[in-house]
């Protein structure tokens, strides 16, 4: 990894703070499509998501999830994996995008920060995410793997304090000081990302993490908005009125398009 020309960086949680669900747990349907889990294994799945979305996840029910999620993708051809994420990535991730993560992306962006997503899921699932939000810098949990195989086992688990010394790596390599840098989270096991940085900001925050925002005096952002990025760039290129050259394509436009809605947004609330 080279040096960046960026002045610092912005670190994202991915789960509840870029999108409004569960990342794993939202590929258990395509997944038991394909023939890799058994209809138990999405019912599971799914109370999980459930689970997960209520109440948040402490590190005793994540490391649990982790050991499942390890054992249950024993044997799973990796190319098999990528390709059904690709096909199923605009249907179960695109509409579950926050506008207020978009744009915030855009703001760090425009200030001269790389952008870093950092998430417990696994990098397979993380990384293709990422170029959806035209985000190419990931931190994510990789499965070992073995002729083409996940063998069970776990190389690196990207959550608690893992996260914290994974960024500092990366900022080291980068060659920027996290006391100038940013990170954003929904949960309170990921503190030790929060605390890492100079600018921590808490994003839907569970019981655990609203508290301990309030009592170190940390910004704490409420996103409500999804988006689906795909289909507000879709209905911009055939407006009669905007001309193609002017439109533009790829992230670049979904990322204008997901600011100035959200600034819209935002001016519309404030005028009230």
């Amino acid at each position: 990894m080279s040096p960046s020309t960026a002045s610092s960086a912005a670190f994202f949680d991915l789960d509840k703070t870029m999108i409004a669900k569960s990342s794993a747990l939202a590929f258990g349907r395509p997944l038991y499509h394909g023939g890799l889990m058994a209809r138990s294994d999405v019912l599971k799945a799914a109370y999980a998501q459930l689970a997960y979305l209520i109440a948040g996840a402490d590190e005793d029910q994540m490391a649990r999830t982790r050991d499942y999620l390890a054992q249950l993708c024993r044997g799973w051809e990796t190319q098999q994996v990528s390709k059904i994420v690709a096909e199923t990535l605009g249907e179960l991730i695109d509409p579950y995008i926050y506008a207020e993560a978009v744009a915030l992306v855009a703001e760090h962006r425009a200030a001269g920060r790389d952008i870093v997503l950092v998430s417990a899921s696994g990098d397979e699932l993380v990384r293709p995410i990422g170029r959806l939000l035209g985000i190419e810098d990931v931190i994510a949990t990789r499965m070992v793997i073995e002729d083409g195989r996940y063998s069970g086992e776990i190389e690196f688990y990207a959550a608690g304090p893992a996260k914290a010394e994974a960024m500092a790596e990366f900022a080291e390599e980068r060659g920027y000081d996290l006391k100038d840098c940013y990170a954003y989270s929904d949960s309170m096991t990921d503190m030790p990302m929060l605390e890492a940085v100079g600018h921590p900001t808490a994003v839907n925050p569970d019981r655990g993490l609203r508290k301990l925002a309030l009592e170190r005096g940390w910004p704490i952002l409420s996103f409500k908005h999804p988006i689906s990025l795909r289909r507000r760039v879709a209905a911009l290129r055939h407006r009669p009125a905007v001309p193609a050259t002017a439109v533009g394509v790829g992230v670049g436009l979904a990322l204008t398009v997901a600011l100035v809605w959200y600034s819209r947004k935002r001016k519309r609330r404030n005028s009230l």
